[in-house]
């Protein structure tokens, strides 16, 4: 049914059930608000969406309500914009006026509203609420002070996430945010995804700031500075200085990190081969040669771990125990690298540029992080720490000239940079187990079945002439979808609905990652994951055919799952606190 209405005297058709915010968008109209993000439903919780509709006395907001048939509405009047005003010096009487010392000066939408509505003076007093920040997970930082109340990050935590780590405490002129119970957040069922932090519209949500340790390591002549970028960085990076979205910048990020000063510049998409080369190993053990539990359950994501470790403790036989890509690039900077370049492996410093949050948390997660005798990783920054280094350098990042990697670390595969979108570790997986079953590369290369945005991607894949059931499923309450149907029929005995699962905690995959670019939709992880797969059609498409993995193994780790590689490359998972959610 399509309903037809005027939105400041243009006729727009839209279907029905359409809110007057999109309706609007649709015609060019741009109603500002606080508290909508794309990615979740209306809360109506600022109220600076408000318009008038002709022969109604009471100002709606338009990020909930839905357009009828027949509405003349009206967006932008006087009386509208000082409504919008007031409501914006309101909310501003009770915020933290630390525009320059937060981490989200210049990127901050509460922020650009009080320019665009010319606010220059304070005409309430301030009423600030003495809540002193969580910090507690070393990973993203909680700062009441400068919630605006939205409920965004409520929202994603709980219903996207399914986590509940986040919610709304106390009422009236005391509400604010804070784990349940009031406690700090390291304590809560919190997995540091970080998507509470990409969907805030201030300073109350951001990730913490390692980009010191990185200066004082670069300026240290004893440390050999090494870094690698994973695969959803290059397509984002860009964002932070006027690319297109989606557009892959990796040759010159390679260019950068060495103007930045680092000695040598890894690509953890080879980190992605070699996961892929372990993971497709333990498949094929599992389901070709029956040793081993089915499902096996892959991913990359050290949120899905932590998940997985506090409510899914009776799926940990089911899961990978390879490491992450960028850990074993990390292990192995420390060991194959130094020996082959006769550097002390405790000078080497190795910083991890990710799109993610939780990595920060993963880097300590267990003691096999420290499988050379020293950390993995030393470091880890997201994408928007990156950004600020680079703006701190002053770097013409947009005319650098492109550069190559180092290549023993460095040369990747197509399967590899796959990895950032959803559905891309199950396709480079599933290109190589193909391989190893049958002798033979697929002819179709892609499987567009795991690909896209859906939640949950279900299928059946020939694998040498037998069924392989695989299911993807990316944002953690789609994950638990795909987990409840795997325990049901274990429970009754039947017969398994997946031999192969992929999950990752953020919607979208890595190229969603709660430690990328602000201002995330679904529209933007599409781009971002079409400049992966378009990386890789112009390359050598199978892990297995990566020249420099073969190198790696025929020098040093002998075969996979042998015994140096499940040393080095290799993990164990623990059954943390059971918590009620």
């Amino acid at each position: 049914m399509v309903v037809k209405a005027t939105i400041d005297g243009i006729p727009v058709e839209v279907e029905y059930g359409t809110t007057i915010l999109d309706a609007a968008r649709s015609v060019q109209v741009k109603i500002p608000t606080l508290c909508k993000h794309p990615d979740l439903p209306a809360s109506a919780a600022c109220g600076i969406c408000i318009v008038r509709v002709k022969g109604n006395n009471k100002m709606l907001r338009a990020c909930c309500t839905p357009l009828e048939d027949g509405m003349e509405i009206i967006t932008n009047d006087p009386e509208i914009v000082e409504v919008r005003r007031t409501v914006l010096e309101l909310i501003l009487s009770n915020h933290p006026d630390e525009c320059l010392i937060c981490g989200r000066n210049n990127n901050c939408e509460l922020q650009r509203f009080a320019a665009d509505f010319g606010i220059r003076e304070e005409r309430y007093s301030k009423f600030l609420r003495d809540i002193p920040a969580d910090v507690s997970t070393g990973t993203i930082e909680l700062h009441p002070q400068k919630c605006i109340l939205c409920g965004r990050c409520v929202e994603v935590c709980q219903e996207v996430q399914d986590v509940w780590a986040l919610s709304f405490l106390e009422r009236g002129f005391n509400t604010r945010i804070s784990p349940a119970g009031d406690i700090e957040l390291n304590e809560s069922p919190c997995v540091k995804c970080g998507q509470c932090s990409a969907h805030c519209p201030t300073g109350a949500i951001f990730e913490k700031d390692d980009t010191s340790k990185v200066w004082e390591a670069l300026r240290d002549a004893d440390k050999y500075c090494v870094v690698q970028i994973a695969p959803a960085v290059r397509v984002a990076i860009g964002e932070a200085f006027g690319y297109p979205y989606g557009t892959n910048l990796t040759k010159k990020l390679y260019a950068l990190l060495r103007r930045l000063g680092f000695r040598a510049v890894f690509d953890t998409s080879f980190g992605a081969d070699l996961t892929v080369m372990e993971e497709a190993s333990e498949f094929v053990k599992r389901f070709a040669e029956g040793r081993g539990p089915l499902p096996l359950i892959t991913t990359c994501c050290p949120s899905w771990v932590d998940f997985m470790e506090k409510f899914y403790t009776d799926m940990i036989e089911h899961f990978s125990s390879a490491k992450s890509p960028h850990e074993m690039l990390g292990v192995l900077s420390k060991t194959y690298y130094a020996e082959k370049n006769s550097i002390p492996p405790e000078k080497i410093f190795m910083v991890s540029i990710m799109p993610c949050t939780s990595k920060k948390y993963e880097i300590t997660r267990s003691d096999e992080m420290f499988a050379s005798g020293y950390a993995d990783i030393d470091v880890v920054l997201t994408t928007r720490e990156l950004a600020r280094m680079i703006k701190q350098a002053g770097i013409d990042f947009n005319n650098l000239a492109d550069e190559e990697p180092d290549h023993i670390l460095g040369d990747y595969t197509g399967a590899g940079v796959i990895f950032g979108a959803t559905g891309g570790v199950m396709e480079a997986a599933l290109r190589t187990a193909y391989f190893f079953i049958s002798g033979e590369n697929l002819k179709e290369v892609e499987f567009k079945q795991v690909r896209g945005l859906d939640g949950v991607k279900e299928c059946e894949v020939d694998v040498a002439g037998r069924g392989v059931r695989v299911a993807v499923a990316h944002g953690l309450s789609n994950v638990e979808f795909i987990l409840n149907k795997v325990r049901r029929a274990k429970e009754k005995g039947e017969d398994l609905p997946y031999h192969f699962i992929e999950v990752m905690a953020c919607p979208g995959g890595c190229v969603g990652g709660g430690g990328q670019p602000y201002g995330v939709t679904d529209e933007l992880r599409i781009a971002r994951a079409r400049g992966l797969y378009e990386d890789d059609e112009g390359r050598i498409r199978y892990a297995h055919e990566n020249p420099y993995i073969k190198k790696l193994y025929e020098e040093f780790l002998g075969e996979p799952l042998g015994e140096k590689s499940h040393h080095l490359l290799h993990t164990k998972y623990t059954p943390r606190p059971v918590y009620v959610r």
